[in-house]
């Protein structure tokens, strides 16, 4: 798979942002075939750093109703939070 196919976006949120500043771990939103060589190396080819540790969480669309009142689920989607090495940085803005 090519890089831009794994990595799908960046997940900004107030617990990604922490973990960035104080961890050096950025969270990803990854396709949901990709493992975590594919999400390392992806990483790597991408943003120019060396990747320590990866860890994948895999979450399954919430359940919903939708204005007529039938059941309909949201998407699924796997997230990826990516550990570098230290002294490495990635710049989202």
């Amino acid at each position: 798979m090519d890089a831009n196919q794994i990595l799908k976006s960046v997940r900004v949120t107030e617990k990604a942002s922490k973990q960035s500043a104080e961890l050096g771990q950025y969270t990803f939103e990854v396709s949901s075939g990709s493992t975590k060589h594919n999400i390392a190396a992806a990483v790597e080819q991408t943003f120019k750093v060396t990747v320590k540790r990866v860890n994948i969480q895999n979450y399954r669309g919430k359940n919903k109703r939708s204005r007529t009142g039938r059941p309909v689920s949201g998407s699924d989607f796997k997230k990826a939070i990516v550990t570098l090495k230290a002294g490495d940085k990635i710049e989202l803005v």
